[in-house]
C-alpha cells in the first residue's frame, strides 16, 4: 500500500551535550510504515548541528526566538507554510509551546495541524505548580519553594537540609550541597530563564522516566519507562534501557487519565530504595531519547502525526524489555556555504 505523503515542520534541532528532540523526533517519522514524510526544519541557532546533517530535513528554516513574541514566531510559520503546504507542526521546546498553544486554532484554519496539551494542562504541570499538582492528582512530589529575589534563599535552609536542586523555570537543574552552591546556581539559572528559580527537596533514589502519549480524552496512546544509565553533566541521558516495570506505566495512565492529557510528554520520576516514586518533573512534549521508544515498538511521533491528523490511533501496550540507547558525538564536515547561507537567508 502506498504511504500517505505529508510534510512535516519540527524544530529542536540542537543535537548538542543538551539535546533537543527534533533529530530523534524526524528519525521516527522517517520510520514511518504509514507515512512518505518531507521534513522542514525550524530553527532558532544557525549552528543546530540537524541543519548540517545529510538526509535529515529537505528544507531548513530559521524563527525568531519565542522571546521575540509569539506574533513574531507565528507570522515566520505562516510565511514558510506559503512556500511548503506544512500539514503538521511538531514543536519541540517547552519555551516555544505557549506560543504554539495560544495560536493552534489560528494555525489549524490555515492547515498546519499540531498536538500540543491545552494551556491549563501545561500551566498546571509547571515546575512552580507541582506540589499542588500532586495533591490533585494524588501522585507524591518533592516539597518546593518558589523563590523571586536571592534574599529568599535564607528561607531554604529554614525549610530543608541539603542537598536541593534549583531549577529553572524551563530548562537546567542543579544539585546543591550548600548555600554558596544555591546562590550561584540561583544567578545562573535566573538570568536564563527569569523567575521564579524553584529550590526543590532532594529525593535520593534512581531515576527513572517515562515517555508517553495522551490522546486528549483519558487514554494512553504509548508508554514506555526507561532508567538512565549515563547522566552527562546538564543531568541529560546519554544512555538508557528500557524498564519492566508496570507500576511506572500505571502511574502514567492514571494521571493521564485525570488530567485528559493531550500530546507527548515525559514524566520525570524518583524512585526510593523503598520502591516510591516521586514525580520530580512533567516535560509537556516529546524528550529527546523518543527513539528508544521507537526502537522499542512504540512509534510515538508516528502516532502523534496521526492525531495531529483525526485519524485513529489504538493504544500501544506491549513494548520490548532490555533495549537500550547509547548517544554519541560525530564530527560532520561541512561546506561554509551552508553556515552562510542560513546565516544570511535565513533558509536553506
Amino acid at each position: 500500500m502506498a504511504k500517505q505523503k505529508i510534510t512535516l515542520a519540527v524544530t529542536g534541532l540542537n543535537n548538542t551535550d543538551n539535546p533537543g528532540p527534533g533529530v530523534p523526533v524526524i528519525r521516527s517519522a522517517k520510520d514511518s510504515e504509514e507515512f512518505d514524510v518531507r521534513v522542514i526544519g525550524l530553527v532558532y541557532e544557525n549552528l543546530e548541528p540537524g541543519i548540517y546533517m545529510e538526509g535529515l530535513c529537505d528544507r531548513i528554516f530559521q524563527v525568531p526566538y519565542p522571546s521575540s513574541g509569539s506574533e513574531a514566531l507565528i507570522e515566520r510559520v505562516e510565511q514558510i507554510h506559503q512556500q511548503e503546504k506544512i500539514d503538521v507542526l511538531i514543536p519541540n521546546f517547552d519555551a516555544e509551546l505557549f506560543s504554539f498553544m495560544k495560536y493552534e486554532k489560528r494555525l489549524a484554519e490555515k492547515g498546519i495541524r499540531t498536538f500540543l496539551p491545552t494551556l491549563k494542562q501545561f500551566q498546571e504541570r509547571e515546575k512552580d505548580k507541582l506540589p499542588e499538582y500532586g495533591k490533585k492528582y494524588g501522585v507524591k512530589v518533592p516539597d518546593s519553594l518558589n523563590l523571586g529575589s536571592i534574599t529568599q534563599l535564607s528561607e531554604v535552609e529554614e525549610k530543608f537540609d541539603y542537598p536541593v536542586m534549583v531549577k529553572g523555570q524551563f530548562y537546567d537543574a542543579y544539585k546543591c550541597f550548600n548555600i554558596e552552591q544555591a546562590t550561584y546556581a540561583f544567578h545562573k539559572v535566573a538570568s536564563q530563564w527569569g523567575l521564579p528559580v524553584i529550590v526543590q527537596e532532594f529525593v535520593s533514589g534512581t531515576e527513572v522516566n517515562v515517555v508517553a502519549l495522551g490522546d486528549g480524552n483519558g487514554n494512553t496512546i504509548a508508554a514506555v519507562p526507561m532508567r538512565k544509565q549515563y547522566i552527562t553533566d546538564k543531568g541529560k541521558a546519554w544512555g538508557g534501557i528500557t524498564l519492566a516495570d508496570e507500576k511506572m506505566v500505571e502511574l502514567t495512565r492514571m494521571l493521564i487519565q485525570k488530567a485528559k492529557w493531550k500530546g507527548g510528554m515525559e514524566l520525570e520520576l524518583i524512585k526510593t530504595s523503598s520502591s516510591d516514586y516521586y514525580l520530580v518533573e512533567i516535560n509537556p512534549r516529546i524528550p529527546a531519547w523518543v527513539y528508544l521508544a521507537v526502537g522499542a515498538g512504540q512509534n510515538i511521533p508516528e502516532a502523534l502525526i496521526k492525531l495531529a491528523l483525526g485519524m485513529e490511533v489504538k493504544p500501544m501496550e506491549e513494548y520490548k524489555v532490555g533495549k537500550m540507547f547509547v548517544r554519541y558525538s560525530y564530527d560532520m564536515i561541512v561546506d561554509l556555504e551552508r553556515f552562510a547561507a542560513i546565516s544570511i537567508n535565513k533558509e536553506i
